[in-house]
């Protein structure tokens, strides 16, 4: 199975902290990011359970001790031992928290439709370290992808001026967020390799728990040295409650939805973001998306959708040309009485004569 197959789609999932972050923003009494990333990753400490409910009512033949049975027997077989697997889980979930931070931290600097638009460039990411780590096959055109993908990475990082402007440490900042994704992907696919539903609801389960027993400390760090505000009185837990909860359900979809739809359309989900984000940031907060900034948007979906061709794309592309020529010929050939003389059985040929004869 293509381990793509697992990854979250973040779409709806940034657009809950979006919601949640604006709303910190605007009432001025909470600007913790990373709290905000721990808090909502606890959240995934469910997912296995989750998962061992569903396959515990899927079938009655399904018994506890069967389905951790199976869930187990795919990491062992694999070489994981309980030290290397409880080490692996560490590194992803501290790769998992650093993203979501980097994330989370930019929307308070940038509009969310520029963020989401420099998350995108993550599918890049993807393809130029599978191409070199992974020696998946190389694709021309996906090469020209990526330099798309950093002109505008480019262009929206200048596109507020060079000096008096944070615009360009939030670009930073979002741009290392796709990069930090790409880096997750691929080496989940180094690493782990291909897994089951199972395999990936207790990776992920794992996350949650290094998160909530191992991170803890820098909460407290960051809270005490007041790189993070917060008003305990007035903590919004309501809030946070539906974006954590938000966060998981959005994370399960694109995780487990690959089973009733194609992953390709899972991936769409995060350009797809963008003009809806677009369009509530226009209505909300009057954001006009003009100059370098559209013309940065606009490099960066198209190398978006270069990425996603297909490998043998030049082969649809040849079958294509070939059909037309083939049906121009065959309607022309209809229209012509010089082309094929019935009396004779004479097809138009340059290298016979009307009679039939080699020239």
């Amino acid at each position: 199975m293509d381990n793509e197959k697992y990854y979250c789609n973040y779409s709806e999932d940034y657009l809950n902290y979006l919601k949640l972050f604006y709303f910190f923003q605007n009432a001025r009494i909470f600007d913790a990011s990373f709290f905000t990333t721990w808090f909502c990753t606890n959240w995934t400490i469910l997912y296995y359970p989750v998962y061992f409910i569903h396959q515990l009512f899927k079938s009655k033949c399904n018994t506890p001790g069967t389905i951790l049975s199976d869930t187990f027997k795919g990491f062992r077989e694999k070489g994981f031992s309980s030290g290397r697997f409880l080490s692996r889980s560490s590194l992803f979930c501290g790769l998992w928290v650093a993203t979501n931070y980097m994330y989370i931290h930019s929307l308070s600097i940038l509009l969310a439709t520029d963020v989401i638009t420099l998350f995108a460039t993550n599918v890049a990411c993807v393809y130029l370290l599978s191409w070199v780590i992974l020696h998946e096959q190389f694709v021309g055109v996906r090469i020209v992808a990526v330099i798309m993908c950093d002109t505008g990475i480019a262009l929206l990082a200048y596109m507020d001026g060079i000096t008096g402007s944070p615009t360009l440490g939030g670009v930073v900042l979002a741009a290392s967020a796709a990069a930090g994704s790409a880096v997750y992907k691929v080496l989940f696919k180094k690493v782990i390799g291909d897994t089951t539903f199972g395999q990936i609801s207790l990776f992920f389960t794992m996350i949650g728990l290094c998160n909530a027993l191992l991170l803890w400390p820098i909460c407290v760090i960051m809270y005490f040295s007041g790189i993070e505000r917060i008003n305990w009185n007035t903590l919004p837990w309501t809030v946070l409650l539906i974006a954590s909860f938000l966060h998981l359900v959005a994370s399960m979809l694109g995780n487990f939805s690959i089973a009733v739809t194609y992953e390709l359309f899972i991936t769409l989900g995060i350009i797809t973001a963008v003009p809806v984000s677009a369009a509530l940031d226009v209505i909300l907060y009057g954001a006009n998306f003009a100059g370098m900034k559209l013309a940065g948007m606009i490099l960066i979906a198209i190398g978006f959708f270069l990425v996603m061709f297909p490998n043998n794309w030049p082969d649809y592309f040849m079958r294509l040309l070939r059909w037309s020529r083939r049906h121009r010929h065959g309607i022309s050939g209809c229209s012509s009485k010089d082309m094929i003389d019935y009396r004779t059985g004479y097809i138009k040929s340059h290298l016979r004569s009307p009679s039939g004869r080699v020239r």
